[in-house]
């Protein structure tokens, strides 16, 4: 190898040792690689920048901007109607559930339409199968619905950008379709025949505040009526959706017993719902830890920690998250299990839920952190029908029309769809701002410069020709390494970088092969995207995991199966279709 080769590899090994330790958020550290490759004289600027003038980073930001102002509009507030359980056994439930958010997937970014989904998911189970029954199958139906079309999912738009640029034709509209429809089918089956059963049910009242449960504190006020009253007597033992976790008076923890007596100043920890917290407060006697100088009565918003976040493993208190951010955290939510001290000296983990307590302008200021953040929402809000929801139904409608027929290249037709949403007022303004995640672009742009490197040092070639080691099993056996290759890259770094990474080897092996590279070309796009082994392989896996109250090992126990039909029909179909 050359020693621009070991260099871009030596590269790309400090990038993924950075990714999996999240030393700093993934748009960074990806730039900071294409910093060394483009100082070192690996890439030229024009190669190096040129990720961020390919069509595909202009599609991607416009679809951001079309999903915002559907979701802006209200207009798929008819999917409750849709969606909402006709009845308490699991199956019927998540057919209603899953095809439907796949169909959704399909056309519209999925994270929007989980965080969408989760609060209606938790409202339902009053008359329908617990929420942990349904929350990762939803966070599912999102992901394989994104392989229903080409824009399903930035991670398509982004390899039919690099096909574009290699000087192939790219893919047509439904070219994933051929492995989404049947992938949609047999996972929504498996869920509701098998799936649903590996899948905790969280009902027993020992267990349902720690698993989907808030944790939140409240001080005992001096010359309360309840101080020199026990737990018992004070109507603290049996809370219906809450329960009393523990008692601090001072630096001392007491169990909280039955018996045990309430003194001036305790701080009492529950858990327990948001609406438990509220009625709790409302009672004489007890007040907030930390009293909000800007007065009650202000919004709510679910907040959940993102993988890699920069204040992952930090303290409330270390990150001064209210003058930071300018909200007050008064809850916490972490998966099943117990969360020991106060809020503020609690370190923060991927995956937790805060409930803050803010002006309306806190969900613009957290909103614009995506990399720190993978949920930012308002707790029971529903976005009302507006009058512009038709309106933007319609550009939505138009834009996939335009792209499906070839009237119109995907890139333009979306971006003339995001003008329209401006134009006709469904996205303005602050929203307008928020709904470009541009640390997503800047990934998209820093992996296709580096994706240059691989391919123009021979690092492309060279990867090809380990892979090809298995051809003589054939060029089926050669796919599924392909995938299987793009699969565990994924779980390393971003599904993005991955398929920027993967797609020269795939194309360096189908030409070697003498074969048409469409059936590469999908394992890549759908490999790189099949996370479902763990909470932080994929955005939505992450948001569902505290609301669900999940540990790890229910993704895996639930996803291995998904993973195995994922894996056997994309490399089934891509063999009878295009090999």
């Amino acid at each position: 190898m050359t020693w621009q080769a070991w260099y871009t590899l030596a590269a790309l090994a400090l990038m993924v040792a950075a990714l999996v330790r999240g030393a700093a958020r993934t748009d960074l550290v990806l730039l900071g690689t294409l910093a060394l490759l483009l100082v070192a004289g690996v890439v030229g600027p024009e190669a190096a920048f040129a990720g961020f003038a390919n069509p595909a980073v202009v599609a991607i930001a416009s679809l951001f901007v079309v999903a915002a102002g559907v979701d802006r509009t209200g207009a798929l507030g008819f999917v409750d109607g849709l969606l909402r359980p006709r009845s308490a056994r699991p199956g019927p439930a998540l057919l209603r559930l899953m095809a439907p958010t796949a169909l959704l997937s399909g056309v519209l970014n999925n994270t929007p339409i989980v965080a969408m989904l989760i609060p209606r998911v938790q409202a339902w189970q009053s008359r329908g199968p617990n929420a942990s029954k349904m929350l990762i199958p939803l966070s599912t139906a999102a992901i394989v619905g994104g392989w229903l079309t080409l824009i399903g999912t930035s991670t398509n738009v982004v390899v039919h950008g690099l096909l574009q640029a290699e000087g192939l034709p790219g893919f047509g509209f439904f070219t994933l379709s051929w492995v989404g429809v049947p992938v949609v089918v047999l996972v929504t089956g498996y869920y509701a025949a098998v799936g649903h059963r590996l899948l905790p049910d969280r009902t027993s009242a020992s267990t349902e505040g720690a698993s989907r449960g808030y944790h939140f504190e409240l001080r005992v006020e001096d010359g309360a009526s309840l101080v020199g009253r026990t737990v018992e007597d004070a109507g603290l033992r049996t809370l219906g959706d809450a329960f009393l976790a523990r008692i601090q008076s001072g630096e001392t923890v007491r169990e909280a017993a039955p018996e045990a007596v309430l003194l001036p100043g305790d701080v009492l920890t529950f858990v327990g719902s948001s609406a438990a917290f509220d009625a709790l407060l409302a009672r004489p006697g007890l007040s907030r830890t930390a009293p909000d100088p800007d007065g009650p009565d202000l919004p709510l918003f679910e907040v959940v920690i993102a993988s890699g976040s920069r204040i992952e493993g930090k303290t409330l208190r270390e990150i001064g998250f209210r003058e930071r951010y300018g909200g007050v955290v008064v809850a916490l939510r972490r998966r099943a299990e117990d969360v020991a001290g106060g809020l503020g000296r609690v370190p923060l983990r991927a995956g937790d839920l805060l409930l803050v307590e803010g002006r309306p302008a806190l969900a613009g200021r957290l909103a614009t952190l995506s990399d720190d953040f993978a949920l930012v929402a308002p707790v029971g809000h529903v976005r009302p029908v507006s009058r512009r929801a038709p309106v933007a139904l319609a550009l939505l409608v138009g834009a996939i029309g335009l792209a499906a027929t070839g009237v119109l290249p995907l890139a333009s037709a979306t971006f003339a769809a995001a003008l329209a949403m401006v134009g006709t007022g469904c996205l303005r303004g602050e929203a307008l701002r928020r709904a470009v995640d541009v640390p997503v672009l800047l990934v998209i742009g820093a992996a296709l410069g580096i994706g240059r490197a691989v391919e123009q040092t021979g690092l492309a070639a060279l990867a090809a020709t380990g892979i090809e080691s298995v051809a003589p099993l054939g060029p089926v056996a050669t796919l599924l390494v392909v995938y299987v290759a793009s699969n565990l890259l994924a779980e390393l770094v971003t599904n993005k970088a991955s398929a920027v990474l993967m797609l020269p080897v795939a194309l360096a092996v189908a030409g070697d092969l003498g074969v048409d590279w469409t059936p590469f070309a999908v394992a890549v796009t759908i490999g790189s995207a099949a996370s479902f082994l763990t909470p932080i392989g994929y955005q939505t896996n992450l948001m569902v995991m505290s609301a669900g109250g999940y540990r790890y090992t229910d993704f895996a126990r639930a996803g291995a199966p998904v993973s195995l039909i994922v894996c056997a029909t994309t490399v089934t179909v891509c063999a009878l279709v295009w090999l």
